[in-house]
């Protein structure tokens, strides 16, 4: 939803039986027991957990949602790499450091206001 970058991913998804009889739906991807695509999901462009699913087949009946790639012209010494040669590793989106700060001072101040008062609270004996 940050960066429009539009992706599909392919699912087996099983629904079972436990021993007391409740239904339990399991989604595989890639053979490997996963949480489902709403569950945690996050964009490979952008690193933004803040993503959303489409039915299956979605993205065949609207094309117009997914990106065309724009042609690049390569230097003949670049075209000999290989497409995972070329692939840059995903690094999540660094936190801004204002949001950190906003929400790290006030903690600091506060827990810092706490410990000064409890060491210099003085017990009186009743």
């Amino acid at each position: 939803m940050r960066c429009l970058h539009v992706w599909e991913e392919e699912y087996v998804v099983r629904h079972l039986m436990d021993d007391y009889g409740n239904e339990v739906t399991i989604w595989l991807r890639g053979g490997v027991t996963v949480q489902p695509p709403w569950s945690g999901m996050c964009c490979p462009g952008c690193g933004a957990y803040h993503v959303t699913s489409f039915p299956t087949g979605y993205l065949s009946r609207h094309p117009e949602l997914v990106p065309v790639p724009e042609p690049v012209a390569e230097a003949p010494a670049v075209a000999a790499v290989s497409a995972a040669a070329r692939r840059v590793p995903m690094t999540r989106a660094p936190l801004p450091g204002r949001l950190l700060l906003a929400v790290g001072l006030p903690v600091a101040l506060f827990v810092g206001y706490e410990l000064y008062e409890n060491m210099t609270r003085v017990v009186h004996p009743h």
